[in-house]
């Protein structure tokens, strides 16, 4: 198969849908943190699927971002960076959640008690120093880059534009539903599930009908031959 523009803007796509489709899909199943919920099944599927929604989403964000480099400026390189940064930051979290804390449930409870209370803001019984800065770190990651590169969308106007504000609405969603119970905070993952699926619908999209638009360096190489 030749590699082509085209056929890397489709690839990107894909990739970026797919991780909307999780994302969303992650947040209907995914089971309550509870110690009790570590060693089942579900919880092994639905940490599966999020580590696979990080690496769709990275893959998918490199083919946004690229495909509006020029147009986006510096919210779009800071907005690719940040949320490229916060689903690293998932990815590693998710990995512990999958393959760690299953195993220390019958030794450290109380760790892996205190591991789930992390994004939930209540302290567990064991000091997991650092590790607490987790949970507003990576707010700050989701909501400032998700603000910047839904900027960056909606003004260079390359990719649609309603996915770039619902990026936006994204950033500031998880601001309103602070005075909800904790597991409902997971509505506030729907804006940005959709904004991906949306993106990357556009850009599979385009890939397929071959009407990507160039780069200036290709632009320039097309021109001379």
């Amino acid at each position: 198969m030749t590699i082509t523009p085209s056929r890397l803007v489709r690839s990107g796509g894909g990739a970026c849908a797919a991780a909307g489709l999780l994302f969303l899909g992650v947040q209907t199943l995914h089971p309550p943190e509870v110690l009790a919920a570590v060693t089942t099944p579900r919880w092994a599927a639905v940490h599966a699927l999020t580590l696979l929604m990080a690496l769709a989403g990275l893959l998918g964000l490199t083919a946004v971002y690229t495909q509006q480099v020029r147009q986006s400026g510096w919210p779009g390189l800071a907005g690719f960076l940040l949320l490229g940064l916060w689903l690293v930051l998932v990815a590693a979290f998710t990995f512990v959640e999958t393959f760690v804390l299953p195993l220390l449930v019958t030794d450290a409870p109380g760790f892996v008690e205190s591991f789930l209370r992390i994004f939930s803001g209540h302290a567990g019984p064991v000091n997991l120093g650092a590790l607490a800065a987790a949970a507003p770190l990576s707010g700050a990651l989701y909501m400032l880059g998700g603000l910047l590169l839904g900027l960056a969308t909606w003004r260079a106007g390359v990719l649609p534009r309603g996915a770039g504000l619902l990026m936006m609405v994204a950033a500031f969603a998880p601001l309103m539903v602070l005075p909800l119970p904790h597991p409902l905070h997971r509505l506030a993952a729907l804006p940005m599930g959709l904004s991906l699926l949306w993106l990357g619908v556009a850009l599979w999209l385009a890939g397929r009908a071959g009407d990507a638009p160039l780069s200036q360096d290709q632009a320039g190489l097309q021109a001379t031959t």
